[in-house]
Order: C-alpha cells, then structure tokens, then sequence
C-alpha cells in the first residue's frame, strides 16, 4: 500500500494534485490546505503523505501535506457515515489543529459548518473521537511548524460567501482556494464579487 509519493507536483485543480513519479502522474485528491500549502511549488519536487481508498469501482488517492493531517482524515472516516469526501471537507474548513480543539471540546456545532455535516453526523464524530484524539501525536512538517499562516481559518464573512456561492454551484474547494489568501475582514460582497470574476482564470 503507497505509504507517500515523491515526484514533481504538475497540476493542483479543484480537490485534487497531480505529483509525476517515473514518467505516471498519479491524482491525488486534498484538502484546501494541503492544496494552498504546495501551490507555490508547481514543478519542483514534494513529499505527501498518501491514503489509499479501494471500491469495487475505482482506486483513490488522498494526499496530505504532513502526517498530522493524515492521521486526523483516518480518524474522521472510522466515524460511521464519515465517508473520505466528508473527511475532506471538514479538512478543508478546519485544520487539525482546529479540528482537535473542537473535539475536545464538544463543539459539535462547528462542524454542521462544513457542507455536508449534519448536526447528527457533527454530534456523532465528537462523540466517537473524543477519547481517540487524545493519542493522536502531532507530527507536522518543519516548513509547516514556521508558516503557522498555512493552516487558514475562515471568518464568518468567508462562510457565508462560501455557502452563497455553494448554492450557485460552485465547488466549495475550488471557492476555498481562491480565498485563502483574502482579508478575513472582506465584506461578503466583496468576497463573492472577488470569486466570481476570478474562478474561471483557474480552469
């Protein structure tokens, strides 16, 4: 079973890279952080760390930035009903650290934030990953443990223009990449204004 992949990142679109080791170029589907942690590194050489989803209709692979957040989409896909796209998704809205913190502390709420997530499903993870968390090693990268900016956390105002924009059919990772990066402090008219002139220059 792939353990990680070390080639050349050749594409990041959507929810997913591509990294090219010997010539086969193999897609890994991500979280909006692993993706916004490696965008500036189109061409050059990476290390992620791999999941490895088998069906009988097809062989997925998930990549992941540091084994941190590896171990956090393990978690979260034992929980009955967590399938690997939810994992993803609450990755994408909360790094591990956050994710974490709301485990521990019982915030199911938070997590209903995510597209998806129910207050059923919210309640059921907190549940069944509270005593497990407790074991999980936090094992971040060095590049990761000096930009503390990688993980990105949403403000209000980004949620709701994500939900808005949702709601228009445009995918929530594809929103999440483009406004990582915005002023939390951006009205939300301002953020969707910004997405919506510029999410076709990244197709």
């Amino acid at each position: 079973m792939l353990y990680n992949l070390r080639g050349t990142l050749i594409l990041i679109k959507e929810n997913f890279v591509v990294v090219e080791c010997g010539g086969v170029g193999y897609k890994c589907f991500a979280s909006s952080i692993t993706q916004n942690f490696y965008k500036s590194h189109i061409n050059t050489e990476i290390n992620i760390y791999t999941y490895v989803n088998i069906r009988q209709d097809a062989i997925d692979i998930f990549g992941f930035c540091d084994l941190f957040e590896l171990e956090c989409f393990k978690l979260l896909i034992s929980v009955s009903g967590v399938g690997s796209k939810a994992g993803l998704s609450i990755l994408s809205q909360f790094s591990p650290q956050k994710l974490i913190e709301i485990i521990c502390s019982n915030d199911s709420k938070s997590l209903t934030l995510v597209s998806g997530i129910g207050a059923k499903t919210a309640q059921r993870i907190v549940l069944e990953l509270k005593d497990k968390v407790k074991n999980v090693e936090i094992l971040t990268s060095p590049e990761l443990k000096i930009n503390n900016n990688t993980y990105i956390e949403s403000s209000q105002n980004k949620n709701q223009a994500i939900k808005a924009l949702n709601s228009l059919g445009y995918s929530q990772s594809e929103i999440k990449y483009l406004i990582s990066e915005l002023d939390n402090n951006m009205s939300v008219e301002e953020i969707i204004k910004f997405v919506l002139k510029n999410i076709n220059k990244n197709k």
